[in-house]
């Protein structure tokens, strides 16, 4: 290997990508330690079987981390799944969405459009609130919740990345199931787990690779979900075996394990809400300061604290800013392709320097093109 690949694998990209994202470097830096020879067995743990010991240990430490930094209460379960968030989409109808009931959706952006979608193919359902774009800004809390007092559930997406809209508060929803996809934002700050009847996200932006699919739900959902669905999309079949059921993401679920260790280190959800505020601080401060350059399409009460989006005046604009973040290592920058512009994803492994560094060509860039 030549000095120059050895330059090139020592020094990390500033990554701002949607996801999959950053992951500590700490976490990184034990599986490349343990992929050849994990705790001495002679095996990679990608070898070992899901019923073995090896692999044993680190499932239930996975499972035993999520309980402790989301402080989730022993009457529900933590299912470790495959399939990702979409397949969730359909996973929630089929078990909760029994006939004659219907399901509440509040749409925020794609994701929860796609999630009614879904839901629609399978029963009744509908959009308690709608809140994509109102007069050309983006929202995440709706002005009036529709909200029907005998619905199976009512979802809605914590956080989304499309348009750079987090829910600040959550709906109260009397009897009706709160479910929430916080594939964005999970462990991200600190919530009542208690408050929801379901939490679901796919790993690959806070807590770890794609491959895996954190579920928390409560056990009386379970055992009162519908059983004239194929077992394998059924949360009992998982719920009973320790999410053994099947051959899990052995490999995902390992590096989930060495990520949760990271974010237990610095503080769990606390830590990493603190840290967020302060990294998504320091980009709206400086949209705040000079709106007629950077132009932010989220309602104020709507920003998120892990996707800030912007617009430049100009498209040839942003693709200049674009190309001269990435002549600084700063890549997945560009916005969504639905709306466009730039998108910053600060999520839970994104370093605080990366963020000043952003900040900085912010200034530069502005004070040359403004």
């Amino acid at each position: 290997m030549t000095r120059a690949s050895l330059g090139r694998m020592n020094k990390r990209a500033m990554n701002f990508y949607a996801g999959p994202a950053a992951l500590p470097l700490a976490a990184l830096e034990r599986a490349r330690d343990e992929l050849v020879d994990f705790d001495g067995t002679g095996m990679s743990l990608m070898e070992h079987s899901h019923r073995g010991p090896a692999y044993d240990v680190v499932h239930r430490e996975a499972l035993s981390l999520i309980r402790e930094l989301m402080g989730v209460p022993e009457s529900y379960h933590v299912l470790l799944l495959q399939g990702g968030a979409r397949q969730q989409f359909a996973m929630i109808p089929m078990n909760l969405l029994h006939p004659g009931k219907s399901a509440d959706y509040v749409v925020t952006g794609n994701w929860g459009r796609q999630a009614l979608g879904e839901a629609k193919l399978l029963g009744e359902a509908r959009a308690a609130a709608n809140t994509e774009q109102e007069g050309g800004t983006f929202h995440a809390v709706p002005t009036e919740l529709d909200l029907d007092p005998d619905a199976a559930y009512l979802h809605l997406t914590s956080n989304n990345t499309l348009f750079g809209t987090q829910w600040a508060s959550y709906p109260e929803t009397g009897g009706v199931p709160l479910i929430a996809d916080m594939t964005s934002d999970m462990i991200s700050r600190p919530i009542d787990v208690s408050r929801f009847g379901l939490i679901y996200a796919g790993a690959q932006k806070n807590l770890g690779p794609a491959g895996v699919t954190v579920v928390i739900v409560r056990k009386d959902l379970v055992e009162g979900a519908r059983k004239d669905i194929p077992n394998v999309f059924r949360y009992a079949s998982f719920a009973a075996k320790d999410s053994l059921w099947n051959t899990p993401p052995t490999f995902p679920i390992y590096m989930l394990r060495n990520t949760l260790d990271v974010i237990k280190e610095q503080g769990g959800a606390a830590g990493m809400a603190k840290l967020s505020e302060k990294k998504s601080g320091l980009l709206y401060e400086r949209l705040d300061a000079h709106p007629d350059f950077f132009r932010s399409p989220v309602g104020q009460a709507s920003r998120s604290l892990v996707n800030v989006v912007f617009r430049l005046p100009t498209p040839e604009l942003e693709q200049a800013f674009l190309a001269a973040a990435a002549e600084r290592s700063m890549i997945g920058l560009k916005g969504h392709r639905i709306v466009g512009g730039i998108r910053a994803s600060l999520y839970n492994h994104v370093q605080l320097e990366w963020v000043e560094a952003l900040g900085d060509l912010m200034d530069t860039f502005r004070a040359k093109h403004g």
